[in-house]
């Protein structure tokens, strides 16, 4: 698939080009993931992670379940080794636990900042799974990106760096993100034929599955008729917006876009959160700290570039 589609004209008037489309697509997705880092962070210590998890994960399954009912996209297919939904779900579930145990004690700048180390991460796991091929374009961004989200970590302190002095959130966060990575190539390593909202379906119902077994005693433990009001607003968010919003945004602009373009709004993140932090009230973080923001931007402005269709798989589903 190309990143050339041609404008469309209707009714006399012309559309915005697909790409364009596609372009906006990924930027709505970027702010809405950026905003589960913000708006996790201020409920962290209200509820448990494998609490919080299990219910999103619940409330996510009703909603894609009812959307892939709607379209009559459930089939036989799913059934094939069924084992494939438990795994993938549980590395996806397991995933959004170590973000909100991570984000007890590490600053959402810092977290998001860490999430750009996926790609990275995934197009080692594309290697060793898939033998997927990066091209020397896409790595440099990728390694830009990394060194941007390094030093955002260490806060843009040398020191730190060498003595490799990183927080305890963001350690646990951090063995997420390898989860996350690892999850990407094997969405296509263990596919049978389903679609893409089908495969979301089985995935959420093996997260749930998982999480039920895992999260059982924290579920049962949590009072939850005592939550404060931003634990609940925090999870509508994380299941219509950032849950299943940000599935249907991606999936249209995977269409219409290479997987490197689709990869690149990952960079964005750390920028959105700074935004979402100060429109939630948050202090910014501090200057030196924007330059790391800065090579983030590069790296996407390097990705965008990018116009062969990228062998690296792209962003996942849903943050």
């Amino acid at each position: 698939m190309t990143d050339q589609s041609p404008p469309l004209v209707a009714h006399g008037r012309a559309r915005l080009p697909q790409t364009a489309l596609g372009h906006l697509a990924m930027l709505a997705f970027s702010i809405l993931v950026a905003g589960s880092f913000s708006m996790g962070s201020m409920v962290a210590r209200d509820i448990s992670p494998l609490a919080l998890t299990a219910a999103r994960f619940f409330l996510a399954l009703i909603v894609i379940g009812a959307l892939a009912a709607a379209t009559g996209v459930l089939n036989r297919k799913m059934l094939i080794q069924p084992w494939r939904h438990l795994v993938l779900g549980g590395l996806f579930g397991m995933y959004f636990v170590l973000m909100f145990q991570g984000l007890k004690t590490a600053s959402a700048v810092a977290t998001s900042a860490i999430f750009t180390l996926t790609p990275l991460l995934a197009a080692g796991f594309g290697w060793l799974i898939l033998r997927q091929i990066a091209t020397p374009r896409v790595l440099m961004a990728l390694c830009v990106g990394a060194l941007g989200a390094l030093w955002v970590i260490f806060r843009g302190d040398p020191a730190l760096a060498i003595a490799f002095r990183v927080g305890e959130g963001e350690a646990i966060y951090f063995i997420g993100c390898i989860l996350h990575a690892l999850y990407i190539p094997l969405v296509l390593r263990l596919n049978r034929g389903e679609s893409a909202l089908a495969a979301t379906f089985g995935m959420l119902v093996g997260g749930t599955l998982v999480l039920a077994l895992a999260g059982g005693p924290a579920v049962l433990a949590t009072d939850w008729s005592t939550l404060p009001l931003m634990v609940w607003i925090t999870l509508a968010y994380l299941t219509l917006a950032s849950g299943s919003g940000t599935f249907l945004l991606l999936q249209y602009a995977s269409m219409r876009l290479t997987s490197a373009r689709v990869m690149a709004y990952t960079y964005l993140t750390p920028t959105w959160v700074i935004l979402w932090e100060l429109a939630l009230g948050n202090s910014a973080p501090p200057l030196i700290v924007l330059g790391g923001i800065g090579l983030s931007i590069v790296a996407l402005f390097l990705l965008l570039r990018v116009d062969p269709p990228s062998k690296i798989v792209s962003t996942p589903v849903a943050e």
